[in-house]
């Protein structure tokens, strides 16, 4: 349904446009070829540069309207156009139509209405550079795409949630918590930036612990794995894994790997998967292993002399 009707605002639109273009041809033709005299022509040149001059927005208007029905229509295996493309497109056909009105209105070459904006922008942007830098930013981010509104990102030193708005300056995150975030385009752009929803929302997470060296380590293994049989919060489809990641006589480390459907269902996936290793453990009688606290720093045994008495 949604692409019905970009599809009819699409052709709306370029309707629209050729009706305007056709008038705008008939008015000319028709004011070039009317006898009037020069009185008269003095009094319509301003009504006939305003007709155009608005006949230009109308123009601006209706392109914009058939490049977004045309551009927003999702395809499959393509992207959506980032709305800061589109309204960038807007922005730039505005300002064409703007600089033709400008030129019609007080009778001045586009050159001399560039030079003049020119020296304005030049002296506008300096004041301005921090929001040209953001918005140069939105910009970039815009056309790459490293995250888009719903995803669940990481800016390494700024902040971690759902992105909630993408937008010209800045880009509005919810966190966890709930806790609204607006950070600045050009602060992103420089950091790194992980997407935990992209290419897929789930991922694979994990969790470590340490088991007494008395419990097998294929015991180890098939109660853990037995234990999240019962798992409802991690992924289904994906059974987990049980890795073992180092031994000594400190205990045996085991990282338990599982699947998280999105990133949001990270903290109940985890305390999920930790009750039920600890209700198994607890049940079959297993503690988790205790550092040997101070066996690296008690001092040597003193070795036996040849009486086979220690040596004081």
């Amino acid at each position: 349904m949604v692409r019905a009707l970009y599809s009819r605002a699409g052709s709306h639109a370029g309707v629209g446009l050729l009706f305007l273009v056709l008038f705008v041809l008939y008015a000319e033709l028709a004011f070039g070829l009317l006898p009037v005299d020069h009185a008269l022509q003095a009094w319509l040149e301003p009504v006939r540069n305003a007709a155009i001059a608005l006949a230009l927005f109308t123009a601006a208007h209706l392109l914009h309207a058939l490049a977004s029905a045309r551009l927003s229509q999702r395809r499959k295996g393509r992207k959506p156009v980032p709305k800061v493309l589109l309204d960038l497109l807007r922005v730039f056909l505005f300002a064409l139509a703007t600089l033709g009105g400008l030129s019609l209105l007080f009778r001045q070459d586009l050159s001399g209405i560039l030079t003049g904006s020119g020296l304005v922008l030049a002296v506008l942007g300096f004041a301005i550079r921090n929001v040209v830098a953001d918005t140069l930013s939105g910009i970039a981010l815009g056309i790459e795409a490293p995250f888009r509104i719903g995803d669940w990102v990481r800016i390494e030193n700024l902040a971690q949630g759902r992105v909630q708005e993408i937008g010209w300056r800045t880009t509005r995150l919810v966190t966890g918590d709930s806790t609204y975030v607006i950070l600045p385009n050009s602060q992103i752009s420089r950091q790194r930036i992980t997407n935990f929803s992209a290419p897929k929302k789930e991922y694979r997470d994990h969790a470590e612990l340490t088991l007494p060296v008395a419990l097998p380590v294929a015991e180890a293994r098939e109660l853990m794995r037995a234990a999240l049989e019962c798992a409802v919060g991690i992924a289904e489809d994906k059974p987990p894994e049980v890795q073992l990641v180092s031994y000594g006589p400190a205990g045996i480390t085991y990282r338990v790997k599982y699947w998280v459907p999105q990133h949001d269902r990270e903290p109940a996936c985890r305390d999920e998967v930790l009750g039920l290793i600890d209700a198994a453990l607890r049940e079959r009688g297993v503690v988790l292993a205790q550092p040997l606290v101070g066996a690296a720093c008690a001092p040597p045994t003193p070795a036996p002399d040849q009486a086979g008495h220690l040596a004081g």
